[in-house]
């Protein structure tokens, strides 16, 4: 390989840029000393990144490769650097016999291949690939080594059985960062973060611990570890969360804080006591970058079209409602960020407080305190507020005050554990609350669901079997379904997207709850005269189009 070439050369000789175009980015460059020449004549818009690597992989004899689509060994790459690789976007995917496959974006980085030849002692085959899928895939990858490797650190570091009870309390606290108990932590949180997974399952049994992780809403084993590291891995998740680390006999929740380079991440923590010892949860709580519809709230323009007018009422309540991990909480700060661009007060009861947004007053329940849902609704009510938004109604006396602060002008947001929209009506009046305060306050009920997306790196169509037919109709003679690949796991899907069924409560509706129609006929009426999508016409919609599979709607439809 030539080691004089520049990429203006190779991309003057290919007709993409004139020698007066590098010119400029030369110029350019002297006052921007950290970037490539190829990177700025990307930026002023002279070339693509395809032409970059066309021209790169034709001059050099290279291949252009799609990242997400190889098998990856995390033996190779282990071979380099963290920060070798993170720092000149390297990705080593295979080694055979002393020669490893890189792939780059930069293959005339010459300094930084011959670092990796000196550190591995192995000759190169450059590939070539798109530097936003190669930067995610590093970032990947060094994830999962790196969490692997911090569970091996801490089984060989613990062989022993005694003192653990002492490593809990005393060396814990104040670990540092190269803790082996402390790096294996902080590198399952990583690999979860990077994977998007929503929670961390740390499990105890006879003979050892498993770690598994909810990716997708589906929760697979990762690693396991032995039992001695147990104790002190929880102890310090204790720790972290502010938890009683002696207290072992009863469940206990708290929440932390990790910094990212995208910013912080607040990670809710339940642990609590099982036969083996204590389990721990956390929750990671995502952010809606990758969302599908996140200008219209994770909604698409159907249910959108239904819902936005619910926010423009003056006062009344809106229910998100759904099973645990269906995304209420992230529809709920979609949509108070929305509103926080209004001229009013917003304040929220929340449990914990998940993600912080400028400009809207957030209030954590302590129940040892005697802060619960109730009590701080109760005093929300004395702060002025327009918009109060209470993370999840529980019981009768939070239902109560929030209905009770809705018909006296407030606009009230809120969450409940549901099947469907219309469900809500008859869970508010088991909660105790009153007929006539459930017809008088709700404006709004919104269902929601997750449902996983067929992979689409190895999505195919495939024809629909006579049990498919049946229950999708028999129209429906093709769908799409996921062949498995590296890129989802082997799973079939990649990540997730929202279905809804809203219900907007006018005064028919309202007059049916006073008198006491069944869910039944509030269901007809709402889709006879508000053409109401249930969650079951919702999800075929998706099926239909080939976004997910009829084993998801499977899992949605109670019709």
């Amino acid at each position: 390989m030539k080691t004089n070439l520049r990429i203006g050369e190779v991309l003057e000789e290919k007709g993409y840029v004139t020698a007066e175009q590098i010119r400029q980015a030369l110029a350019y460059q002297k006052e921007h000393r950290d970037k490539r020449v190829g990177q700025i004549l990307m930026e002023l818009g002279f070339v693509t990144e395809e032409q970059v690597l066309e021209a790169l992989a034709s001059r050099l004899h290279l291949d252009i490769v799609d990242v997400a689509q190889i098998l990856v060994d995390l033996k190779a790459v282990g071979m380099i650097d963290r920060e070798l690789a993170e720092k000149n976007l390297l990705l080593p995917v295979s080694v055979k016999d002393h020669n490893i496959i890189l792939v780059t974006n930069d293959p005339l980085n010459y300094f930084a291949l011959e670092e990796v030849r000196q550190q591995t002692g192995c000759q190169l085959k450059i590939c070539l690939s798109e530097e936003a899928p190669l930067k995610k895939a590093v970032s990947y990858y060094y994830a999962e080594v790196n969490a692997r490797k911090a569970a091996k650190q801490a089984n060989v570091g613990f062989d022993t059985v005694g003192a653990v009870d002492e490593l809990e309390i005393e060396n814990l606290e104040n670990a540092d960062d190269e803790a082996p108990i402390v790096r294996l932590l902080n590198s399952l949180i990583e690999r979860a973060i990077k994977t998007e997974a929503s929670d961390i399952h740390i499990e105890p049994f006879e003979k050892e611990t498993t770690v598994r992780m909810r990716i997708d809403g589906v929760v697979t084993e990762y690693v396991k570890i032995q039992k001695n590291i147990h104790g002190p891995l929880i102890a310090r998740i204790k720790i972290l969360a502010n938890l009683d680390i002696a207290e072992k006999r009863i469940p206990q929740d708290g929440h932390f804080r990790v910094a990212l380079d995208e910013g912080q991440v607040n990670i809710r923590v339940s642990v609590l006591p099982t036969v083996f010892g204590e389990k721990a949860v956390l929750r990671i709580m995502a952010g809606t970058a990758h969302m599908d519809h996140a200008d219209h709230f994770g909604m698409d323009d159907y249910s959108y079209a239904q819902f936005a007018p619910l926010l423009n009422c003056p006062n009344g309540i809106i229910y998100i409602t759904g099973p645990t991990g269906s995304g209420k909480s992230t529809t709920l700060y979609m949509v108070l960020d929305y509103l926080s661009g209004r001229q009013v007060n917003i304040s929220t009861i929340e449990d914990p407080v998940e993600k912080n947004l400028p400009g809207v007053n957030q209030t954590q329940v302590n129940p040892a305190a005697g802060l619960t849902f109730d009590v701080g609704l109760r005093a929300l009510m004395r702060q002025d507020p327009d918009i109060i938004m209470v993370g999840e109604t529980r019981d009768g006396e939070t239902a109560g005050t929030s209905v009770r602060a809705a018909i006296t002008g407030h606009m009230v947001l809120s969450t409940l554990h549901t099947n469907d929209a219309v469900s809500s009506i008859v869970r508010l009046e088991d909660m105790g609350v009153e007929t006539y305060l459930v017809a008088n306050s709700i404006v709004g009920l919104v269902a929601q669901r997750l449902m996983r997306k067929v992979c689409p790196y190895c999505g195919q169509v495939v024809e629909t079997t006579p049990q498919e037919r049946v229950f999708l109709g028999e129209d429906v003679t093709t769908i799409h379904r996921g062949a498995g690949c590296p890129q989802c796991h082997h799973t079939g899907y990649k990540g997730r997207i929202a279905v809804h069924e809203v219900l907007a409560v006018d005064h028919a509706i309202r007059r049916m709850i006073i008198e006491h129609a069944s869910v039944e006929e509030i269901t007809h009426y709402a889709r006879e005269h508000q053409k109401m999508r249930t969650l079951k016409e919702s999800g075929q919609i998706l099926v239909e189009e080939g976004l997910t599979t009829p084993e998801e709607l499977m899992k949605i439809s109670y019709e």
